[in-house]
């Protein structure tokens, strides 16, 4: 435990380091602040303990000491006002040191250019993209460490920008059987300028437990998850509850909330396995008329 406290200290002063160029108001490159992967979508993004498959390189890169396999994993995000994502990520193991690779594409279509009321004098699409690589180890048989760097670019009408960003995080087995601990710092790093202004990266810390459960008499598992989420350029934080129930290790039915938006809450969707072969669903509903998003995820282990 105490191991588990000095990295935890370890990531604030990573944290502390990059606050020194930083002052308090919005950041950009909001892409990075949408959920990765339908499971944790599904279980009110919680996937900084939760997470359970290569999503995790955008959550926990601590998971992957844990991981020996092969995976492959894809997900397709319709968020809301014309912005869609694409995510791939892969695990392997080279000579005994885990690597994941992580590619998020994302875009905005149809941004109007107006320049006087009435039709627009032309429409634009922003462009984003991040690729990572993700790495994890032990530091002691119960905790692990893991780190991540991303190159990261964002192109708006005929400017556009690029940056390095870095992730931080360590998952603690604690005793009691079933309940782990985690914490991150995410999105460490720095934008070139966008024409004459450098973009903020939305850095974040969280911190959370997941507990599993087997619910014997009925073949199942529980699975449930929190978390708390700051964002250390603005007032802006979040509580994450999440929770997931698995019969049989082949459906799995989700259901998450998410504290501190104006226009949304709650997620929900479900998983099918099938072998090594998984697909999941999340549905996120918004108020205030801004619609639905629809995210679907599909992952392989060899």
């Amino acid at each position: 435990m105490k191991k588990f406290i000095c990295a935890v200290l370890f990531f604030a002063s990573f944290l502390s380091f990059s606050l020194k160029a930083q002052t308090a108001g919005n950041t950009g490159l909001s892409f990075l602040k949408i959920g990765f992967g339908a499971r944790n979508i599904s279980m009110g993004d919680i996937g900084t303990v939760s997470a359970n498959d290569v999503s995790a390189l955008f959550y926990n890169p601590a998971y992957f000491a844990e991981s020996n396999s092969t995976e492959l994993f894809f997900s397709h995000n319709q968020w809301i006002q014309d912005v869609r994502s694409e995510i791939f990520g892969a695990s392997i193991s080279v000579l005994g040191i885990p690597l994941a690779f992580g590619i998020n594409t994302t875009t905005v279509s149809d941004i109007e250019i107006r320049t006087m009321p009435g039709q627009a004098d032309a429409k634009f699409n922003a462009s984003y993209f991040a690729g990572s690589i993700s790495t994890g180890f032990h530091l002691t048989e119960n905790i692990s460490f893991g780190a991540t760097a991303k190159y990261l670019y964002e192109g708006l009408l005929a400017d556009e920008a690029n940056g390095l960003g870095f992730d931080f995080g360590a998952i603690y087995k604690t005793p009691l059987e079933g309940l782990n601990l985690g914490a991150v710092v995410r999105n460490l790093g720095s934008m070139n300028e966008l024409r004459k202004q450098a973009t903020k990266l939305p850095t974040d810390i969280r911190f959370g437990a997941a507990y599993n459960y087997d619910l014997i008499n009925i073949n199942s598992v529980l699975n449930l998850g929190a978390e708390f989420q700051k964002y250390t350029g603005s007032d802006e934080s979040h509580v994450n509850l999440g929770a997931e129930i698995i019969y049989e290790d082949m459906v799995s039915l989700r259901a998450g909330y998410q504290q501190g938006f104006e226009n949304r809450g709650f997620s929900a969707g479900l998983g099918i396995k099938w072998y090594n072969l998984g697909f999941d669903y999340a549905i996120t509903p918004f108020s205030l008329d801004f619609g639905t998003s629809h995210t679907i995820s599909i992952k392989f282990k060899f």
